[in-house]
């Protein structure tokens, strides 16, 4: 008997930091309709870094990460905008917490 397992197909893009994509490139890149990107944006979940018009908007890796985090946490589990804009702010702040508890153990010899 021969069974074929077919994966499912992935895409997506690899951001460096210090990239900055436009917000056709974060919708297609994340797999998202503009017009939520835009929710995000009014919600204050991310913010354009520069431009003053939707199509000079300018978005980093941290916002391309912020919006994806918004989109699963609102399709997956229901969360309204407002309640992704707190998460994404409670796991920066983990994050962050985290690091600093690296960088002092690594201080203290602590590894």
């Amino acid at each position: 008997m021969n069974t074929t397992t077919t994966l499912p197909l992935l895409n997506g893009f690899i951001l460096e930091h210090q990239t900055d994509i436009s917000l056709e490139e974060l919708s297609r890149g994340c797999a998202m309709e503009a017009d939520f990107i835009l929710e995000l944006i009014e919600e204050g979940v991310i913010a354009p870094e520069t431009g003053s018009a939707p199509d000079r908007w300018r978005f980093t890796s941290l916002q391309v990460r912020h919006a994806a985090v918004a989109w699963r946490l609102q399709r997956d589990l229901g969360i309204n905008l407002a309640g992704a804009a707190l998460a994404l702010q409670l796991l920066d702040e983990v994050e962050t917490l985290r690091a600093q508890i690296t960088a002092n153990a690594s201080a203290t010899g602590d590894d």
